[in-house]
């Protein structure tokens, strides 16, 4: 379901490099064993992909924060291999497309020779993404983050965690083809962590479940060596993201502010995705809070929902819908209160979103189709041929 940009064919600028936007402090020496951007995620694979764009003149950069028609990317300076954070122009590779746009975690090909300034060319296919439905009505899709490879589900044990929402981060994950994990964040302020973990742990079937406190260090380390390679950290706004990045750099590079303490909900601090370097290895990306996370559609929530599906698979009809068949596994489960009524209503909420995105996808490309047709029949009257359809 990724959408890749097509890699076309470049030439590269003669004039020497000067780009004033190439001033960055240098993140690393440049000795890391084979590409200097290894520690960022970069592979023998990516570098046979990238061969093409690299014989054009281009430079590969991952892409760390996005503003509106510019980003932020680290790549390898060609003078001295040490790794350095531009600034680039984004405008070439279509910003008004909310899921093919430059997002924190692209790996992208650099034209350092570009007029005004340095710019993104082309992005290279994602092995995931993050996509959401946009906020309000409309059915289209913004993508949060990509090339992740874990997906950190914060929430906070401060109050009793909201499994409805839990579950809708864990189909999110699931869809994106990372591999998720629940993060319950600020134990030190609890006495029955395990017993709340439990119940998180009933509706996140094959998923591992963490207690930690960035107050403490309780559990950070675990946290730390269970998201190799890229995470990334979504969740409602006052569960603790900010800390909890501080504990895993170790350094205090995230602004942090209290949750209002009658209902311990938070305020926006982290206002743009970001995309920053682990000591010891691995990349972290920090996200705004989620008030609102639509689907996008696909199978996540079948894999957040595995206990439902593998009751269906007990269903005498292949095609039970759960209902007033006979022989449903699913209404008995229950009728004997195995599967809690809760959750069911939850999975059902979520399949009719997914069916909602669907609907409205296929009406976007008839739409589209229809569009296209009303075109060359408009072309082929005014040239007076026939229109064959």
């Amino acid at each position: 379901m990724f959408n890749a940009a097509s890699v076309p064919s470049f030439s590269s600028s003669s004039s020497s490099f000067a780009d004033p936007s190439f001033s960055g402090e240098s993140l690393t020496d440049g000795s890391t064993a084979g590409s200097p951007l290894a520690g960022y995620g970069w592979t023998p694979e990516l570098d046979e992909l990238f061969a093409p764009l690299a014989e054009a003149g281009l430079l590969p950069a991952r892409i760390v924060r996005v503003d509106r028609g510019q980003c932020d990317a680290v790549l390898a300076d060609p003078q001295t291999g040490e790794l350095r954070t531009v600034r680039l122009d984004t405008r070439r590779v279509g910003d008004a497309d909310m899921i093919n746009c430059p997002c924190t975690g692209d790996w992208a090909a650099v034209d350092l020779y570009a007029q005004p300034m340095a710019a993104v060319t082309a992005l290279l296919p994602r092995s995931t993404a993050i996509i959401r439905k946009v906020a309000g009505k409309r059915s289209d899709g913004q993508v949060l983050a990509a090339n992740v490879d874990t997906v950190l589900i914060a929430a906070s044990l401060a109050v009793d965690p909201d499994l409805g929402r839990i579950e809708r981060f864990l189909a999110l994950a699931w869809e994106s083809g990372a591999e998720p994990l629940v993060v319950l964040t600020k134990a030190d302020l609890v006495d029955d962590a395990d017993f709340i973990r439990a119940d998180v742990e009933a509706v996140a079937p094959g998923v591992t479940v963490l207690v930690v406190s960035a107050e403490t260090g309780e559990g950070i380390d675990v946290l730390r060596a269970c998201a190799p390679g890229t995470a990334v950290l979504i969740g409602q706004s006052g569960v603790g993201k900010s800390t909890l990045t501080n504990a895993l750099i170790g350094a205090e590079v995230m602004t942090v502010q209290q949750a209002r303490e009658v209902d311990q909900k938070g305020r926006h601090t982290t206002t743009t995705r970001e995309l920053m370097a682990l000591p010891g290895g691995g990349v972290l990306i920090d996200t705004p809070g989620l008030r609102e996370v639509g689907l996008y559609g696909g199978e996540g929530v079948d894999l957040a929902f595995a206990d439902i599906a593998e009751l269906a698979e007990e269903c005498r009809f292949h095609d039970c819908n759960h209902h007033t068949e006979p022989g449903c596994a699913v209404r008995a489960a229950l009728a004997d209160g195995s599967l809690p009524q809760r959750r069911m209503d939850s999975y059902l909420k979520l399949q009719r979103e997914n069916e909602w995105i669907a609907s409205r996808s296929d009406a976007r490309v008839a739409k589209a189709r229809l569009n296209k047709w009303k075109a060359i029949t408009k072309s082929m009257r005014a040239a007076g041929g026939p229109v064959k359809r």
